[in-house]
């Protein structure tokens, strides 16, 4: 398979990807100054050759993902977890998502694509990720929790049972989130509160 990102999100992908005992083909990175990754060579052109594999994207920032899924059009590696991960079998899981070491992923949880579960986060029973969604280490989301497209739960953050979080939020670091919330706003504290809310010409 293909990586596309060679940052320090790209190093636990090769991690997930070695765990599993599978092939890296390529892995690519627009930064001409990035040669090499662990003992894999970077290389910095997308060709017709490489894309006969299929990719994930090893970028942690949610609109640059989303950049990167709609200029490759398709051919996504399947979503893929950690074989330390705890997924259960009633899970589904998008194209692209990758679920990292000790995270815990619950009965009838449905990740959307190209979402990043990462180290020891947990998702409980019935919640619902749409795409592009990032949890961070040690973050909670309680059974039934809705998270919109492109939000980001930060490390260590709790989000209580039920509870809808909309579109390209940023739940800061340790919030707690007992209320909904509503698209674009940022949240932090304990209990979370909104201090911005983007406007589209800020995005």
């Amino acid at each position: 398979m293909n990586i596309y990102g060679a940052s320090g999100h790209a190093k636990v992908i090769i991690n997930l990807i070695h765990s599993r005992l599978l092939e890296i083909h390529n892995i690519i990175d627009d930064n001409a100054s990035i040669t090499g990754i662990y003992d894999y060579p970077v290389v910095h052109e997308v060709t017709p050759e490489i894309l006969k594999k299929k990719t994930i994207i090893a970028v942690g920032n949610n609109r640059v993902r989303k950049k990167i899924s709609s200029m490759l059009k398709g051919n996504f590696y399947r979503g893929i977890s950690h074989a330390e991960a705890v997924v259960d079998e009633t899970v589904e899981m998008g194209v692209g998502t990758v679920i990292m070491a000790s995270a815990t992923i619950n009965a009838d949880a449905i990740l959307g694509e190209h979402c990043i579960l990462n180290t020891g986060c947990v998702v409980e029973h019935d919640c619902l990720l749409e795409d592009f969604v990032h949890v961070s280490p040690g973050a909670i989301l309680a059974g039934g929790a809705r998270i919109g497209e492109g939000t980001h739960i930060g490390i260590g953050a709790l989000v209580i049972p039920g509870i809808k979080i909309g579109k390209w939020c940023t739940i800061g670091a340790g919030a707690v989130i007992i209320e909904d919330v509503p698209d674009n706003a940022t949240v932090v504290g304990n209990p979370g509160r909104i201090i911005k809310i983007l406007n589209k010409e800020d995005e």
